[in-house]
């Protein structure tokens, strides 16, 4: 009996020796092969592309409405202004993610971070009513949250949910925002359609662009 135990023990030992012990970390970034709606194997990239300007752009187009409108029957009707001017999934108790369309005047640029963004004037006062993320590198996942045909059960896990919303930044930013200009914003015009989640922070709203055009002064 002592040898079968002393047996057993030196195969677990060159079993455990044999094994490699993966920081989680490592996990979340080795390639993801999990599935979307049992399709082919999970390209965040390229079902954004894919959806891109046959969905995700006639429906922006369709739901969006007049920022000042918007941002108005917000501020005092939320669940009015989220019924028709955005979505959110029942199941999660998010906030809302609303959908506008801003034209205004640059009146505050920040260009020098990844993270850029400029301050819209969209109610004649020389003050910014929006935040517009013109990236690269952009905060939240506001273009996924606002599309009623993309739910979380969609996906095999959070993190392949997660990595789609952020292939919505980085299409747009291809597509649309790396081609802005950088420099000499101030006083010019802009338009866009875009989405942004609303909160009661106080501050104006940050919005995440999916079409866009930087004029020039006035």
């Amino acid at each position: 009996m002592r040898s079968v135990q002393c047996a057993a023990t030196l195969c677990l030992g060159v079993l455990l020796a044999s094994c490699r012990l993966i920081p989680t970390a490592e996990v979340k970034s080795m390639g993801d092969t999990s599935l979307m709606n049992g399709a082919a194997s999970f390209d965040p990239d390229k079902i954004v592309a894919s959806i891109w300007a046959a969905k995700v752009i006639p429906y922006f187009e369709q739901k969006a409405g007049p920022f000042v409108a918007v941002i108005d029957l917000a501020a005092n009707a939320p669940d009015e202004a989220g019924a028709k001017y955005g979505y959110r999934a029942k199941s999660d108790g998010a906030p809302w993610t609303l959908m506008v369309k801003i034209a205004g005047t640059i009146v505050a640029a920040d260009t020098d971070s990844r993270a850029a963004t400029v301050g819209v004037d969209a109610r004649g006062n020389g003050k910014p009513d929006a935040i517009v993320q013109i990236g690269p590198a952009m905060r939240g996942t506001a273009i996924r949250d606002a599309l009623d045909f993309v739910s979380f059960n969609d996906f095999t896990n959070q993190i392949d949910f997660a990595r789609f919303g952020k292939s919505f930044n980085t299409y747009v930013n291809h597509a649309a925002l790396e081609k802005l200009p950088r420099s000499d914003l101030l006083g010019r015009k802009i338009t866009l359609i875009g989405a942004f989640t609303l909160d009661f922070t106080g501050g104006p709203p940050l919005v995440t662009p999916v079409e866009i055009t930087i004029g020039s002064k006035s």
